[in-house]
């Protein structure tokens, strides 16, 4: 298993509200060259979690990253307008609190951070350091 030292939280860029699957998210990188879908985890609209990329596989999804982290998407992220907002529902809040949470006891030495912390973007459009640093 690779050494993981990073959780890094992200958002698909999707308008609020709209309805994304795994399938969808694998497809869109796969057009962009990935070998299928980047991230670990994919939080869906109705809190529920699932498995993309397993996690013994190197990430797609942060650069530079990639070999040490753990990538955790949820679905959302941008407003109507596409414009950076933090869309997660209550469900996504609570499940992407509960993975995270079950993350840090698996592997203890991981910091949690957003995407934001390592590119010029605002994903995943709030402060994922803040959020989860009692985890």
């Amino acid at each position: 298993m690779r050494k993981i030292t990073e959780i890094i939280v992200h958002c698909t860029a999707t308008p609020e509200g709209r309805w994304h699957s795994v399938e969808d998210i694998d497809s869109w990188h796969r057009q962009r060259g990935f070998f299928g879908i980047g991230y670990h985890y994919v939080v869906l609209l109705d809190g529920t979690v699932c498995e993309g990329r397993p996690l013994w596989r190197c990430g797609a999804h942060c650069r530079e990253h990639n070999a040490h982290s753990i990538g955790v998407c949820y679905v959302g992220g941008v407003d109507r307008q596409m414009r950076p907002k933090d869309t997660r529902t209550e469900a996504q809040r609570q499940a992407l609190r509960r993975l995270i949470a079950r993350l840090r006891k698996q592997y203890p030495e991981a910091q949690v951070y957003g995407h934001r912390d390592f590119a010029a973007k605002a994903c995943p459009c709030f402060d994922a350091r803040k959020e989860y640093s009692d985890l």
